[in-house]
């Protein structure tokens, strides 16, 4: 039984679709596509950070926002965000889209993250049940202790969560 290569979608600056390509050659060729970040926060106002898996392909052990992938095709952002929220940490909660934006994020590897992104926020008190296979770890910080940490622990965080999370804090002004 053949393996299934994941697809991403090739979207234009209006998030128009223009195609699909397999995952790792539109990284490899840093093409423009759809993606999604979801920022889940409990009722003390703190953000779900995970910690990247070890043997991840690129960023290992890294921190970010509690999940983000790529949407499927013919998958609404929200069904895609409640998707892998729950692959990744083990729950579901409604998710609500706050905006989008792109960015362009090159990796050391030769990959680059070319992003339309769109970021959700949600709700939830309980602790994750995490996939091992995505995630080696959790913690729930305030936006000031995040952004107090990434000044002056930068290289413990992806590249795409501190450009998204500066995007979410002037949005938030």
């Amino acid at each position: 039984m053949k393996a299934t290569i994941e697809q991403v979608i090739l979207v234009d600056k209006n998030d128009t679709k223009i195609g699909l390509m397999p995952k790792l050659e539109a990284h490899e060729k840093a093409l423009l596509h759809r993606a999604f970040s979801v920022f889940v926060f409990n009722d003390k106002n703190e953000l779900l950070l995970q910690q990247r898996a070890s043997h991840k392909y690129h960023s290992p052990n890294l921190w970010t926002n509690t999940c983000c992938s790529h949407q499927r095709d013919g998958e609404s952002n929200i069904q895609a965000g409640k998707r892998r929220l729950f692959e990744e940490m083990g729950f579901v909660c409604d998710l609500k889209e706050l905006f989008h934006f792109i960015y362009k994020a090159p990796f050391d590897n030769g990959l680059t993250e070319h992003e339309l992104d769109h970021v959700m926020i949600g709700y939830a008190n309980e602790n994750p049940i995490i996939n091992k296979e995505e995630v080696a770890s959790f913690k729930w910080m305030t936006l000031p202790d995040i952004e107090a940490d990434i000044s002056t622990n930068s290289e413990k965080y992806t590249v795409w969560f501190k450009i998204i999370f500066n995007e979410y804090l002037n949005r938030l002004k």
